[in-house]
């Protein structure tokens, strides 16, 4: 269990922040990091050659760290979606083939696949809630010989609901087809075994759990794919981009491992300053406590809040660092806004109030929001 980290962040003392699944707050060193970093390009003479590699490089080993792969394996890209039409690019789907998606996932996973699927001549199937929160089951009762690929969260975007990655890559390497993972929601704030899960590719957006700014997001690449076409043939995977003399000497070759899917500019000299910052504080406070403590709020709220007569799942079907709340009779309408007069702040996704805590909250806040439940629940009875 981590103490509160609260003071790290500039969030006032009358606000409780449950939103970390809409958006992050950035850490102070987070923030100091992208003014140096403007400041820095408002400079530019002292920005040199070797800057826009080695610096990228840095970042790329420090998310590499947290999600338990290599360097090499690692794009960088300025947004989940474009990771996942790398992927789309990238997967093999033929006609009469099915595309397994969940129902009321992000449609930044959807979406792409739709798309895919109906250039092909697949068929993209949206998997429907499970009345018990058992995603994993519905998921392996879907996979079969016409399975061509599996795009899934490691938990749903909605209410955290959880998916058992390791037992779907299992079914799915049995019928030979791939599984692409958007982590958004969970890297950062849910161990994640990536040796052992061995998906074809993985997108997380790096301002969520990850922390850090908008606009910057990361691809793993499993090691088949890194000889794949990019979405954009730039300068700076080319092999040889280091010679900024020698750009006008086209190269057919691409530097090594994922870097071929990366997003142009890559080195941008604020944003990833500021991730590099958010990423190491992340590594310093450890994927597993993060987890362990913000499942203890998540934890303590699931008790208080079925008390009170409301629903959420059971423990082994949801992510600890995310709580769906669920009303008999639907989020009540005015819910919302007693939550911001009261500067709680949560989101309505679907039919649930989806609180998402991190490290700068408490029992505190949580009791807060406990107070805004009961009162809603007893005006209602």
């Amino acid at each position: 269990m981590l103490p509160s980290q609260r003071h790290l962040f500039d969030i006032p003392a009358d606000v409780s922040y449950l939103n970390c699944a809409y958006m992050s707050p950035l850490l102070r060193s987070v923030v100091l990091a992208g003014e140096r970093g403007a400041q820095r390009k408002a400079r530019p003479w002292t920005i040199q050659t070797d800057d826009f590699f080695v610096e990228v490089e840095e970042l790329r080993t420090l998310f590499a760290r947290i999600a338990g792969c290599t360097a090499d394996q690692v794009a960088l890209v300025p947004s989940a979606s474009y990771g996942m039409a790398v992927a789309c690019r990238n997967v093999p789907v033929a006609a009469g083939q099915r595309v397994l998606l969940l129902d009321e996932s992000f449609p930044s996973i959807v979406y792409p696949w739709l798309e895919r699927a109906r250039q092909v001549g697949a068929e993209a199937i949206l998997l429907p809630r499970p009345e018990d929160d058992d995603w994993t089951e519905t998921v392996l009762d879907a996979i079969d010989g016409r399975t061509a690929v599996a795009a899934l969260p490691n938990c749903h975007w909605t209410d955290g609901g959880l998916v058992d990655l390791v037992a779907v890559a299992t079914r799915l390497r049995e019928v030979g087809a791939a599984l692409v993972l958007d982590a958004t929601q969970s890297l950062g704030a849910l161990p994640l075994h990536l040796d052992v899960v061995r998906p074809d590719f993985m997108v997380a957006a790096g301002y969520k759990w990850l922390l850090g700014p908008y606009g910057l997001g990361y691809l793993y690449v499993a090691d088949q794919h890194h000889t794949g076409d990019p979405i954009e043939y730039n300068w700076i995977g080319r092999e040889g981009a280091e010679d900024f003399a020698g750009l006008v000497h086209y190269r057919d070759g691409f530097r090594p491992g994922a870097r071929r899917f990366d997003v142009g500019e890559t080195s941008n000299f604020a944003l990833n300053p500021m991730a590099r910052a958010a990423l190491g504080q992340l590594l310093d406070w450890g994927v597993d406590q993060i987890h362990g403590t913000l499942s203890a709020l998540t934890s303590y709220l699931a008790a208080e809040a079925a008390a009170l007569g409301l629903d959420v799942a059971s423990p082994e079907y949801r992510a600890g660092h995310y709580l769906g709340v669920r009303f008999p009779d639907g989020v009540p309408p005015d819910l919302f806004r007693q939550l911001q007069d009261a500067r709680i702040y949560a989101s309505i996704r679907g039919r649930s109030l989806r609180v998402t805590p991190h490290l700068y909250n408490d029992r505190n806040d949580i009791d807060r929001l406990l107070d805004i439940l009961a009162t809603t629940v007893a005006t209602k009875d």
